[in-house]
């Protein structure tokens, strides 16, 4: 495990896959139901992953910690999902969805991964209407597209703005039908604490129910972690407060290697923060920003005056708007990707054009007034109105916004009280998605034989920011193209190897070291709460590993955090008992992870001294404010690998990232 071998096949870039495919082992349709699979997580990557490998003939067992599948975070997917299908005719190809998909992540990722998930993103789309999902139409019933962050063609198919939802909804369907068969064995509240190797593979791993508290030992012939991102880190981010780190980090602290931890999205069209006291942030499709135009006042006056609630946004007049995305970046506008839009954004909120009225002033406008006009005239025109009234264009064009996003406008006025009809919607950055994870190679093993790494979970297809839409293909191209193929070629050693035993050294170590941790919890005679050293993580690395970097602002980071660890571990108190639902128990066991990989990011971003996707370093921008990168020296995958307690000490090893397909060049969407 000393050694990375991404296993990238040879020949030409469109063939890699199929010949790949060509040539792997399999496992007989008569002797897959010799052989157990672990599934942890059953979002869309688990869930389809589950699913299709049951429908084969495994034995799976499938483990989330919420009461359902359905209610995985993928459920909470909005805008849509990418596939190269070129509906529109409009010059998409799966080269073009490739290239944008690796000019978005700033020239980071891996070139033979990320052509492989253009390619069967196709199958995609085509898989999930057999299975009934909703997909919009146009009016003559065809498939409907549209447009994303960092693409000029439309791609993205939707489901109004609950795609993840509905896509979720099909896997679970899938899902249920192989349960019903007895092909895959439910566990629903239960929590992965730990990996069992033995004899140098996974093996199986200890999980405690959430309702009882009872620790159990589950084994199996490999072990696939699916278990999404690690957004929560920061506290406030976008993803469902049970979002954690921790499957994938018990695996890292196995020998798997963790990849590229300082890559994290910040999405541009969040709500802002309110109060000192939010839980969680509440994100607002980027499909809205086909229709809506962002804005900030163009003089500071303004600006402040809305703040001080004595002026309307929509009393503004348009020649005193200042459109930044559409003056900074006219090829694009609005449709810039995730990364500068936000860094736009953040950048209008310190020079003081803010309209939110929080501790920051942080905010901006995302307007649909043009949208409703243009829309409502086009839809008169198509009704053979002639002359209509203002009024009348207006309930047009409302009635088009909200068709296509209703859901969206509802929920944001339930949550602000604004009518984002006739308001402005309000939005600012905010931590969503991460590009970085466990490490894997071509076939989505980790550095750990027989643990694979599916979805968010892994590094392996965003490079340094992800492009919108592109999350829930590659979920799905994982789970149900991908996985299915490249686990038989490992699992095709271990038709003769029977059931694996759990009552062997391994597995009682595992649980003894489960439970030794948590008796420390629920035993420790702290002073503050779980949430209370959660906030002070989220605190230092919001504002230190957030959205703008600096060295001197890393070590700070990485020295504080030590410092919170340790009074984590010396003042934590975890009420209740180990043998009953305990949330204070999950959250203290979560944030005892986050803590150490808070650190490992920082100590990442610290040793990056470039600024690529959303990794911005303000040592490393041009004069116009624009990420830098420094390919001759960090175009590589930075791959960590643990060395104990003491963060400080992780071994870096370097995948380097060779383009023989495409021009490298620095990202330009003006």
């Amino acid at each position: 495990m000393s050694k990375l071998d991404a296993k990238i096949p040879h020949g030409p870039l469109a063939e890699k896959w199929t010949n790949h495919k060509n040539h792997m082992n399999l496992v007989a349709p008569n002797n897959r139901d010799k052989i157990d699979i672990i599934v942890v997580g059953t979002g869309l990557a688990g869930g389809s992953a589950a699913a299709t490998l049951a429908e084969q003939g495994y034995n799976v067992k499938a483990f989330c910690y919420q009461d359902s599948p359905r209610r995985a975070h993928s459920i909470a997917a909005q805008g849509g999902i990418n596939a190269a299908k070129n509906y529109q005719g409009d010059g998409d190809s799966t080269y073009r969805l490739f290239y944008d998909t690796i000019k978005g992540g700033d020239y980071r990722a891996r070139e033979a991964n990320v052509y492989r998930l253009a390619e069967v993103s196709a199958n995609i789309i085509d898989q999930c209407v057999a299975q009934g999902v909703p997909f919009g139409r146009d009016y003559g019933g065809q498939l409907d597209n549209r447009s994303f962050g960092g693409v000029q063609v439309k791609r993205t198919f939707y489901a109004k703005g609950q795609t993840g939802q509905q896509l979720l909804l099909g896997a679970y369907s899938a899902m249920s039908r192989q349960i019903g068969k007895g092909r895959i064995k439910m566990y629903n509240r239960h929590e992965m604490l730990e990996l069992v190797i033995v004899d140098g593979k996974a093996r199986g791993i200890i999980a405690r129910n959430l309702v009882t508290g009872e620790i159990e030992r589950h084994s199996a012939h490999a072990v696939v972690i699916a278990s999404g991102g690690y957004g929560n880190v920061y506290f406030l981010s976008t993803n469902a407060m049970g979002s954690n780190v921790s499957a994938a980090w018990k695996i890292h602290k196995k020998g798997a290697y963790f990849a590229n931890p300082c890559y994290v999205q910040i999405h541009p069209t969040c709500i802002p923060v309110h109060g000192t006291q939010q839980s969680k942030l509440t994100l607002m499709s980027e499909s809205l920003r086909n229709s809506g135009r962002i804005w900030v006042p163009k003089k500071i006056e303004d600006a402040v005056a809305i703040r001080e609630g004595k002026l309307r946004p929509e009393n503004i007049k348009e020649e005193d708007r200042d459109y930044y995305l559409e003056r900074r970046y006219p090829a694009f506008g609005n449709l810039v990707p995730r990364d500068v839009a936000s860094r736009a954004a953040k950048e209008r909120c310190d020079a003081g054009f803010g309209i939110e009225n929080n501790d920051t002033k942080e905010g901006v406008y995302l307007d649909f007034s043009t949208e409703i006009m243009k829309k409502g005239k086009e839809a008169a025109l198509e009704l053979n109105i002639h002359n209509p009234s203002e009024q009348m264009i207006y309930d047009l064009g409302k009635a088009w916004v909200e068709e296509k996003y209703g859901n969206l406008f509802v929920m944001y006025e339930k949550i602000t009280a604004d009518n984002p009809y006739v308001t402005p919607m309000k939005i600012y950055p905010a931590v969503h998605y991460t590009m970085g994870g466990v490490w894997v190679d071509y076939n989505l093993q980790s550095t750990i034989p027989g643990c694979f790494v599916l979805g968010e979970a892994n590094f392996s297809d965003h490079g340094a920011n992800r492009l919108g839409a592109s999350a829930l293909m590659q979920g799905l191209a994982d789970g149900y193209f991908v996985l299915p193929y490249t686990i038989a070629d490992y699992l095709s050693a271990d038709i003769r190897t029977g059931a694996i035993p759990t009552s062997s050294p391994e597995f009682e170590q595992a649980e003894n070291e489960v439970r030794k941790q948590i008796d420390f919890f629920i035993n420790n005679n702290g002073k503050h709460s779980v949430d209370y050293f959660h906030k002070k993580l989220g605190h230092i690395m919001w504002n230190k590993v957030g959205m703008g970097r600096t060295p001197e602002g890393l070590q700070e980071a990485i020295k504080e955090i030590e410092e919170v660890r340790a009074e984590f571990w010396r003042d934590v108190k975890v009420p209740g008992t180990n043998d009953e639902m305990n949330m204070e128990l999950e959250k203290a066991l979560r944030v005892a992870d986050f803590l150490e990989l808070g650190q490992l990011m920082a100590i990442d971003a610290l040793k990056r001294e470039e600024s690529c996707g959303g990794h911005f370093r303000w040592d490393h921008a041009t004069p116009e404010g624009e990420a830098e990168r420094d390919d001759e020296n960090f175009k590589y995958v930075a791959a960590w690998e643990y060395q104990g307690a003491d963060i400080n000490q992780e071994v870096l090893h370097k995948e380097e990232l060779i383009y023989e397909n495409i021009e490298v060049k620095t990202r330009s969407y003006k």
